[in-house]
């Protein structure tokens, strides 16, 4: 199963977690103009916690990026991504 992305936004109280980057960057184009804060955490899994004895400990997650659309050419950057993303078949090769 691909490892999975979460974004956190107004200041922490809200969180979402979606299948991949094309995905989250539709989330954050959609909602980031009305969310109370315009910076967005964005995570992706990563390896899962392993405990002392061994046993599995749960799903991590680690810090890739922070989007803030109040950065001047952000907005713009992020649906330029978009359109590459959706340009290539699936699988990331032309």
């Amino acid at each position: 199963m691909p490892a999975q992305w979460q974004i956190r936004f107004d200041n922490g109280h809200q969180q979402r977690y979606l299948p991949d980057r094309q995905a989250v960057l539709r989330y954050v184009l959609a909602v980031g103009l009305k969310a109370a804060s315009p910076r967005f955490e964005v995570f992706r899994e990563s390896d899962p916690i392993v405990l002392g004895d061994g046993s599995p400990g749960g799903r991590a997650f680690s810090l890739v990026e922070i989007i803030d659309l109040a950065r001047p050419g952000e907005i713009e950057r992020l649906r330029a991504e978009l359109s590459a993303a959706s340009a290539q078949p699936p699988g990331g090769r032309p």
